[in-house]
């Protein structure tokens, strides 16, 4: 998935933290609102602004930004 489409940094927003699409909506967010034990269709119809592709692209934002750490630390 291209999560590019739906993670924007803005410098002037939420302090530059990676949000979708804009939005005041945290990658952070969502995944501790999935950590915690919501399900996708939960946070759904608590943010109607959100979209299951942009909860899948918090997703693989996590996952792409853990696999470019540990190859650093190699």
């Amino acid at each position: 998935m291209d999560y590019q489409k739906h993670i924007t940094i803005e410098p002037g927003k939420r302090g530059g933290k990676p949000c979708i699409r804009g939005l005041r909506i945290t990658v952070y967010e969502v995944l501790d609102y999935l950590a915690s034990g919501m399900t996708v269709e939960e946070i759904l119809k608590d943010f109607p602004d959100l979209t299951l592709e942009d909860i899948k692209a918090c997703l693989t934002f996590a996952a792409d930004r853990e696999r470019r750490l540990q190859t650093l630390s190699r």
